[in-house]
């Protein structure tokens, strides 16, 4: 039961500190949609989607009107297209057309963005993988809502340097195929190490193929939320501090498993689970940001940053898993640059670098998020980049990803301008060494010792 008093602080909460469910997620299996004939095999997905997801945003927009509580995105994440795809595509041109199918129903039925157009190749490529990663740069230029992510690694099968090499070339090549748009594709396309199957999150969402037919999942988010709360506990001891982050993500997370639990009985699908990250917002007074400077750093960046992520993070998850029985997902605390307005000013002002990023990456959730850097970056020179961020992930056994954008035409001193909540950026330095030999080698990084626990 929920609480007169939980209700007052729920109100309070959404009217005065920018606390939101940031998305409700269906997850749909395609498994079932394959077919050798390409065009059935997209009359198959198209009406799948439609059979579950039809009335998601409608029914998104009962709950926040009955309740009070606003339900951001309305989302769909898909089975990896590389599996689904499998029998009828034999160019990187039939990926493309179930791309385009894909982005034909999302904007039939109102979402936000269809995540799943990827491929999971931590270990090795088939053909399908191969040529759906090489669609990419095409299908993210001629769609609006579709995300694209490919797993390169794990911490039970190392990293797929091959793939590595590869995912630099096409996140060139995907911003070279939407300069006109200050390079947009590459914002919604994601690499990944330790992939989860149940995020709700863009670019990174997909439905796992341990998952059920059809499950509803929810990622909540509040920096907001406690970034007020820790304005009451200024200067108090650190014991004071983490029951504070605790206490507000346990109530950040009650919201949002009450919306889940709705949403499933409504849509008649069965709740996933609850991913309580803190997701920023380009929007004053919602940032993960902010709360570092709360807790103590002049500007996040600054020395003891990495600390006060790690402070933060553990507490976020301690305080949310005893407010659902199901927390999943990815489930920390997001620092998307370009999305979050103290990120932005801190990498304005110096204060933040990509390198202090990749050290904060190992504490926190995801990674080098939503990152804008000059447009001139040799493909080889961001297949680096990819791989700092899987070695992190593999050894530290933790989702890691990158969604770095080589903005064309724009060097360090510009700014690129995404639009709502993917915002704003600087472009930022990177290092200017190269490592051409070092991503040139063919095979894969072998898995760590410690990933060998049977």
């Amino acid at each position: 039961m929920i609480s007169q008093r939980e209700v007052i602080e729920t109100n309070k909460m959404i009217d005065e500190e920018n606390l939101d469910v940031r998305t409700i997620t269906i997850g749909i299996s395609l498994l079932d949609c394959a077919d050798a004939d390409l065009e059935k095999t997209c009359r198959n997905i198209q009406n799948k989607i439609r059979h579950y997801a039809s009335r998601l945003v409608e029914t998104g927009q009962a709950i926040s009107r009955e309740y009070g509580i606003p339900i951001v995105n309305k989302r769909v994440s898909i089975t990896p297209i590389s599996l689904v795809g499998a029998a009828c595509c034999h160019t990187s041109q039939d990926y493309v057309r179930i791309a385009l199918a894909l982005d034909e129903v999302a904007e039939e039925i109102g979402i936000n963005f269809l995540g799943g157009y990827s491929a999971i190749v931590s270990k090795g490529m088939t053909t399908s993988d191969r040529l759906l990663i090489e669609s990419i740069p095409e299908a993210m230029a001629k769609t609006n809502y579709i995300c694209s992510s490919v797993n390169v690694g794990s911490t039970k099968t190392g990293i797929n340097m091959d793939a590595v090499r590869l995912m630099g070339e096409i996140v060139r090549k995907t911003a070279l195929a939407t300069s006109e748009r200050d390079s947009l594709g590459c914002a919604k396309l994601v690499v990944l190490c330790n992939a989860p199957d149940d995020n709700p999150f863009m670019a990174g969402a997909f439905h796992g193929v341990t998952e059920p037919d059809a499950i509803i999942n929810v990622g909540v988010s509040g920096p907001g939320v406690v970034k007020y709360a820790l304005q009451s506990v200024r200067g108090q001891s650190f014991e004071v501090l983490c029951e504070t982050i605790k206490k507000t993500a346990f109530k950040i997370t009650r919201v949002g498993q009450l919306v889940a639990q709705e949403a499933s009985r409504r849509l008649g699908i069965p709740f996933g689970i609850i991913d309580l990250s803190l997701a920023p917002t380009p929007a004053v007074g919602d940032s993960v940001a902010d709360i570092l400077q709360e807790i103590g750093v002049d500007k996040a960046g600054a020395p003891g940053t990495t600390a006060c992520l790690a402070l933060l993070n553990d507490q976020v998850k301690k305080g949310g898993v005893m407010a659902s029985s199901y927390v999943g997902g990815l489930s920390g605390a997001f620092i998307p640059v370009s999305e979050d307005q103290g990120m932005i000013e801190a990498a304005e002002c110096g204060a933040l670098s990509i390198e202090k990023l990749e050290a904060m990456t190992c504490v926190c959730s995801v990674g080098l998020d939503m990152i804008a850097i000059p447009g001139d970056t040799p493909a080889t020179t961001i297949s680096g980049i990819i791989a700092d961020e899987a070695a992190i992930g593999m050894v530290n056994q933790k989702t890691t990803a990158v969604r770095i954008i080589p903005v064309i035409g724009k060097g360090v001193g510009e700014t690129v301008e995404f639009g709502g909540l993917l915002g704003h950026a600087p472009i930022m330095k990177v290092n200017p060494f190269g490592c051409s030999d070092f991503v040139s080698r063919t095979g894969r990084i072998p898995a760590p010792i410690h990933s060998f626990k049977n």
